[in-house]
């Protein structure tokens, strides 16, 4: 079953439905932020990757469609600023999804990620139905290990070689977060200043594992 794909704010940032008319901002972002974001993407072991904008958004369209997914834009007062995508979505006895997304450098430090995913989570919870939301990051991702910090979603395990990134299987840390945990949801909880400070903290074993034996610092 297909979920309608909302337009959700808070402050300067917004999540909304992407368009085929996105299609020229986004490439224009991708191609600006290569250097940022090339070492984070995910790439095909079976060959090069098409960098065809259009086709990726009508392929996440669809997606929508079927109920697999929500696609979505990130803006920032106005701008585009990234995109963050709902995935693997399953109801029924399950009730889960999987959450990637990425925004461009000059929006780095602004608040932008961790508003976006607390604005998907909460709706993926309360309006939505799902029972529980993963984040699946890599070790070397300190930009993204501190959204999942401030979001406080709780560490649940290493998955060795999970993803193939930037041309090789790459091991990811696993975050999430069940509906029972959020009363108020992940936004109020994180504004509020209430998020446990030990949920998204890494075991040395699995530090020293993925090879990067240095301890998530504080949030901030």
């Amino acid at each position: 079953m297909a979920t309608p794909i909302p337009t959700l704010r808070e402050g300067a940032v917004t999540i909304r439905p992407i368009r085929l008319r996105d299609a020229r901002a986004l490439e224009r972002e991708l191609l600006d932020n290569r250097g940022w974001l090339r070492k984070w993407e995910a790439t095909n072991p079976h060959g090069p990757m098409s960098f065809d904008t259009r086709a990726s958004i009508r392929g996440l369209q669809a997606n929508g469609r079927a109920g697999l997914g929500l696609p979505f834009a990130i803006e920032y007062d106005g701008e585009f600023a990234g995109q963050l995508n709902v995935s693997s979505i399953t109801y029924g006895s399950l009730g889960s999804a999987t959450i990637g997304y990425w925004v461009s450098e000059r929006f780095a430090g602004k608040g932008v990620t961790p508003t976006a995913v607390a604005l998907a989570t909460d709706f993926c919870f309360f309006r939505a139905g799902l029972h529980r939301m993963e984040i699946c990051i890599r070790p070397e991702n300190v930009p993204s290990l501190r959204v999942v910090e401030k979001l406080g979603f709780r560490y649940e395990g290493l998955r060795r070689r999970y993803i193939h990134i930037n041309g090789d299987w790459r091991d990811h840390f696993c975050f999430a977060l069940v509906v029972e945990e959020l009363p108020t949801g992940v936004l109020r909880r994180w504004l509020d200043g209430r998020v446990p400070a030990a949920n998204a903290v890494i075991p040395e074993s699995d530090r020293n594992a993925a090879g990067v034996p240095l301890r998530l610092g504080a949030s901030g």
